[in-house]
């Protein structure tokens, strides 16, 4: 009778630690965020006017891409210049977009290499106090192992050899489905919906009929996220065809809506894609205080 109580007791404390577990995750601070995605550093007074009036505390700055070169190496491209700085107080996180065809198979040193290129440029630019740095990459479920243990790689210099303390990735809707990589945390990217090749009545940058299948991911997905709206404009060419999207306000607020219903915490930390005068002037005020509140 003893052994019999003591198991049921084992088995409570086992249900009421896995419980716990499954409810632990980390939540990350409330902030406001923009991607900044030229290739030169120059803010103009509308920029620097937008990033004072939303309290933008991070900006994820792209740096560079890698690309395949003619003999099937990865090789950076696109390089940033910096003309200008930031303003006070607001934290730059050091951005790289790599290309699907450069992590098919593992390139031995590449995650050292990137690390090492980030902090030159740092250097070279009197860049200080970076702490985090992302990855944009969109993998598939057929390269996810060869990016996860890039991104292991990544972690490891970045924290034994630079002194970084977060490492963050991309992680588009239909990665949800998927086993979380090995990061900190991930950047949600909640556009580029659709299909940009077919002529379709739904917006390819968003449209809430392409995002209600991946709702259900939400909840369970183990990594804190931060989330990405789109605020810019596409132009694309179909068959000689030139049509422009932009998304209504209320799409994205209304998508907005949604995500938090199914998630709360997806509120605490917002970013917009991307930062551009056009973009700011495409949005009265009051719909970028409805994307940045909390």
């Amino acid at each position: 009778m003893f052994e019999k109580r003591s198991s049921i007791i084992w088995i409570c404390l086992l249900l009421c630690l896995l419980m716990a577990g499954c409810r632990e995750r980390m939540e990350l601070d409330e902030g406001n965020a923009v991607y900044y995605w030229r290739t030169d550093l120059r803010l103009d007074s509308t920029e620097r006017a937008f990033l004072k009036a939303y309290h933008i505390n991070k900006v994820y700055c792209r740096y560079f891409d890698v690309v395949m070169d003619e003999n099937g190496e990865p090789m950076p491209n696109a390089t940033i210049t910096f003309s200008d700085t930031l303003p006070a107080g607001i934290e730059i996180i050091p951005t790289v977009y790599i290309t699907i065809d450069c992590l098919q198979k593992p390139h031995k040193g590449l995650a050292e290499k990137l690390v090492k290129r980030i902090r030159q440029m740092n250097e070279t630019n009197d860049i200080s106090g970076v702490r985090e740095i992302q990855i944009d990459h969109d993998y598939t479920a057929r390269n996810m192992k060869v990016y996860y243990d890039f991104l292991r790689e990544v972690r490891g210099v970045w924290r034994e050899e630079c002194g970084g303390r977060l490492l963050s990735t991309t992680i588009r809707l239909h990665q949800l489905s998927m086993e979380a990589p090995p990061v900190d945390y991930g950047a949600l990217m909640i556009y580029n919906t659709g299909d940009p090749q077919k002529f379709t009545e739904r917006n390819p940058i968003l449209d809430q009929r392409d995002v209600a299948p991946y709702l259900r991911h939400l909840d369970d997905y183990p990594l804190p996220l931060a989330t990405a709206y789109p605020v810019f404009s596409w132009l694309r060419i179909i068959s000689g065809v030139e049509i422009e999207h932009t998304v209504e306000a209320s799409e994205i607020l209304q998508v907005k809506r949604i995500m938090e219903q199914e998630r709360k915490d997806l509120s605490r930390s917002v970013i917009t894609y991307h930062l551009d005068k056009e973009n700011i002037n495409r949005y009265k005020p009051e719909t970028y205080e409805e994307i940045y509140h909390h």
